[in-house]
């Protein structure tokens, strides 16, 4: 097995872009910057429009096992992918572990997103309890922080 350094995320999942909006405004304030950021949504023209105005730059398109068509931008993308591009062959629930989180965490995140929810991740160790208490605060479901250290 090989250890893997990627760097910890908290994750949540908003159940729209609008409730997104908002807990993404509350991490911009609280002085997270966007290149900490993470959004991953179900494509659509209104989701890309969304990345690229939280985020300044357009999302990358991807199909992905157990989600179909995304479009995401963020750290968490490269850390998910890996070399061998995992992300599109085993989905979330397939490669969540690499970021600190166990299979059911994955499945739950997934599920969410599958149903068009909105997965916002902050790759900040450092403050990942302020992160999870603005997700919780702001509507971000299943919130949670990426903490086993397993190896992958």
């Amino acid at each position: 097995m090989v250890q893997v350094d990627v760097g910890r995320f908290t994750i949540g999942v908003f159940q729209d872009l609008a409730w997104a909006a908002k807990g993404l405004d509350a991490l911009t304030r609280a002085g997270f910057a966007a290149e900490s950021l993470t959004i991953l949504a179900k494509d659509s023209p209104e989701a890309s429009a969304f990345i690229e105005k939280a985020l300044g730059s357009p999302g990358e398109r991807l199909d992905v096992a157990g989600l179909g068509p995304i479009v995401v931008r963020g750290p968490l993308v490269a850390a998910l992918q890996g070399a061998a591009g995992d992300l599109s062959k085993l989905g979330l629930a397939g490669t969540m572990r690499r970021v600190g989180f166990q299979a059911h965490d994955a499945r739950i995140f997934e599920t969410l997103s599958g149903r068009g929810g909105i997965l916002v991740a902050i790759r900040n160790e450092p403050r990942a309890a302020d992160a999870i208490a603005l997700l919780h605060s702001y509507g971000g479901g299943n919130a949670a922080i990426g903490a086993w250290t397993g190896r992958v």
